[in-house]
């Protein structure tokens, strides 16, 4: 089993790396594989919203100068996803978002690639603001079908410097307490070999109709 964590700061060893490490350093003595990928050094750009992986059907964005599609195919094949982001003003950093918003859609509009997988937020904080940014990563599994495991509090870090979040005594334990839970779910998963339920597709309603704008 394979655990990748995609890592949304611009900061190469910052805190939110720092957050997954200690996450890691859970999943791998109990037999997981991991792997963090940095989405907040290079460019993910935003979407267009040309819809053209709707109706292109082949699990790729149409977009082709950064490396979303790679990113997509890595989510694709593993088994659990985290999204580990800093806050920026009360948000996921502008990297995360961008991701959020064309894999969030381009997985739901091509059968749901990723539904009944397991996922986790990680957030790095200075002071405030975490909670919105860790329910803006939750969104994005809960429409991905991804079953979201909890811990002990709000998956949060708080520090400034990078290494001092590794100071805040609870938010590691909610870390270590998080990779636990995972590990457990992605196991019982595994281990009951249970059929995927049936997925309904195709219903979109729109909050305007047509038919009452007097057209």
């Amino acid at each position: 089993m394979k655990v990748i964590a995609f890592n949304g700061s611009p900061i190469k060893e910052g805190n939110t790396h720092s957050l997954i490490q200690a996450f890691f350093n859970v999943l791998n003595p109990s037999g997981i594989e991991t792997e963090e990928i940095n989405i907040g050094l290079k460019p993910v750009n935003s979407c267009l919203s040309c819809y053209k992986c709707m109706h292109n059907q082949d699990k790729k964005c149409a977009q082709t100068k950064d490396k979303l599609n790679d990113y997509i195919a890595r989510m694709e094949e593993a088994d659990g996803i985290i999204l580990a982001s800093p806050v920026y003003f009360a948000q996921v950093s502008g990297q995360m978002k961008n991701f959020i918003d064309r894999a969030g859609f381009v997985c739901s509009v091509n059968g749901g690639l990723l539904k009944h997988k397991v996922g986790a937020a990680l957030v790095a904080v200075r002071r405030a603001g975490a909670l919105p940014a860790f329910h803006t990563m939750n969104d994005f599994f809960s429409y991905a079908q991804i079953h979201i495991v909890g811990s002990t509090y709000w998956n949060i870090g708080f520090g400034l410097m990078p290494d001092e979040i590794n100071a805040d005594a609870e938010g590691q334990q909610t870390i270590r307490n998080l990779a636990r839970n995972m590990v457990w779910l992605l196991k019982s998963i595994d281990a009951a070999k249970i059929p995927l339920p049936e997925t309904e597709l195709g219903i979109w309603t729109n909050m305007v109709r047509e038919d009452l704008m007097g057209n």
